[in-house]
């Protein structure tokens, strides 16, 4: 309830979520509201709301976006996991306020692995996400169309081949914030929670890599049961390795 006494609605996101889920786990739907109350009070959700409002102002203030993206990078070529990984899920990056995906997405195509981005549905309140694979060229994304953030969209005459369950062994997650404990704040749409609980139903998640700036590592993310937590956390200067 709101402070009027009356119910307030639900997040659309977080019911989404919740339902996703709920299923995942063979739970009953009819669930959905108590595990809500559960996980998703008014109190943390006003506490993220206000997180990611700060974190939006510190990021308007990021010199040199393109340098910052590049030290991070840099890292990421380092880990082993990387290294490894024969496939790689990025995301296209918006214009500004956030690490540019430009770099990473090439390299990933020089060194012959398979490159796999979001797209999601034209509803972007409600949609799913589904990973697809891209073209195995460099700066393929430079002539796709935009949507209203002003990142590139995979085209609509695109041959659309899916992830599935096991095809991406290294998912490189965008983020408001992190903390050291693998902690993230999402920009609130709940997609890469939604994708990463259809792919726990297969016990096939990928390694999780949250990439970000300086500015958006806090002290503490407050997070619930339907948050997954990040096993490194890259940022331009170091990079933390979440222990379980």
């Amino acid at each position: 309830q709101n402070g009027s006494g009356q119910d307030r609605p639900m997040n659309p996101c977080i019911t989404l979520l919740a339902i996703s889920y709920l299923k995942t786990n063979h739970i009953r739907t009819s669930s959905v509201s108590s595990l809500f109350c559960r996980t998703m009070s008014d109190e943390i959700w006003s506490q993220k709301q206000i997180l990611r409002k700060e974190i939006r102002s510190k990021m308007k203030s990021v010199d040199n976006l393109v340098d910052q993206s590049q030290l991070v990078w840099n890292k990421v070529y380092d880990l082993e996991l990387y290294r490894q990984a024969k496939s790689v899920g990025i995301f296209l990056s918006m214009p500004k306020g956030e690490i540019q995906t430009d770099s990473i997405i090439n390299h990933c195509i020089e060194n012959g692995k398979t490159v796999y981005v979001p797209q999601v549905g034209a509803n972007f309140e409600m949609a799913d996400m589904d990973m697809l694979k891209c073209p195995a060229s460099t700066n393929f994304h430079h002539d796709w169309p935009r949507n209203k953030w002003k990142i590139p969209e995979p085209p609509s005459d695109m041959e659309r081949e899916v992830a599935e369950p096991g095809d991406i062994d290294l998912l490189i997650v965008p983020g408001l914030a992190f903390d050291a404990s693998g902690g993230r704040l999402g920009q609130g749409k709940g997609y890469y929670d939604r994708f990463l609980a259809k792919m726990r139903k297969y016990h096939t998640i990928p390694r999780l890599v949250a990439v970000g700036l300086d500015p958006q590592l806090v002290d503490h993310i407050p997070t619930t049961d339907l948050d997954f937590k990040m096993d490194f956390v890259v940022l331009p200067d170091k990079v933390i390795e979440v222990k379980s």
